[in-house]
């Protein structure tokens, strides 16, 4: 049996299982299983050692691991070494490789959401832009990785703890950071990264009232969080006349691209796999 992992602490909440049996299912790989399994911090290592027994074949990383992974493994891919973040791991020739497939995630959809994007003359589209992130935890950095690679040149950052802030700013030195509560003039795209938005009726205290003024729907709010479908950060954006979106796809899509390492099958992100998340 070839077994796959999802790990993290917490771990019960993933949906992960439900998006890679249903493709091992599709692409009829009868062999395989993808499970989700608790881990303490004292037992990564005793994780690397059965992927490396090749008693596990792929491991998915989530919070709060997805940093302290990184001392265990051999070698990183380019996004995991710019980000230093790492969601997916496998074992090749010998060598555990760390990978971050958030990066590729996230990317995919803001091409597909911000109408500049959708340019193809155009190599940077975010080039000029301003960029407002909420929050500094583990997968920000794939955030502005990602938005850096569409041209992203203007890219703000506001974090409760404004010490996690300035760390990302080691990686990414042309940061602005603002304190908590704060917030730069209008942006074209307003991007939540933390958990504030899971418990129903909970929201970022952040004024952006007058955002209705300028941009209207060609102003992006995206929130990472995909249940609840719409966050109270988003239900004010729509109803602002904002562009909206929350992270399902991003979810879906960073499944995709560390399935197809794992196996080599690029799986199909159908409507039949997006209903597993409604």
């Amino acid at each position: 049996m070839r077994k796959y992992l999802v790990i993290g602490n917490p771990i019960e909440h993933s949906l992960s299982p439900l998006i890679h049996n249903h493709w091992i299912k599709k692409y009829n790989l009868v062999d395989s299983v993808y499970e989700k399994r608790k881990v303490e911090e004292k037992n990564l290592k005793n994780l690397i050692k059965e992927i490396k027994g090749d008693e596990i074949v792929g491991v998915n990383v989530t919070v709060p691991y997805k940093k302290l992974i990184i001392p265990f493994l051999d070698e990183l891919d380019f996004s995991a070494k710019e980000t230093q973040s790492v969601n997916t791991l496998f074992k090749t020739n010998n060598k555990i490789i760390g990978y971050n497939t958030d990066r590729a995630g996230f990317g995919d959809t803001i091409r597909e959401a911000y109408p500049l994007s959708n340019v193809s003359m155009e190599p940077q589209p975010l080039k000029g832009k301003c960029i407002f992130i909420l929050g500094a935890g583990g997968v920000t950095s794939s955030i502005i990785s990602a938005l850096k690679g569409e041209g992203a040149d203007n890219i703000i950052l506001s974090n409760r703890t404004k010490e996690k802030a300035n760390e990302l700013r080691k990686l990414f030195p042309e940061l602005e950071v603002l304190d908590w509560g704060k917030r730069p003039t209008i942006c074209n795209i307003v991007i939540n990264t933390t958990s504030v938005g899971l418990t129903k009726d909970e929201e970022v205290k952040i004024d952006f009232s007058d955002y209705d003024k300028s941009f209207h729907k060609n102003l992006l709010f995206y929130d990472l969080i995909y249940n609840p479908k719409e966050t109270v950060f988003l239900k004010k954006a729509r109803l602002r006349g904002n562009k909206t979106m929350n992270g399902k796809m991003m979810f879906l899509n960073q499944a995709k691209y560390a399935f197809n390492i794992w196996t080599n099958i690029m799986p199909e992100i159908d409507d039949d796999v997006i209903k597993l998340l409604d």
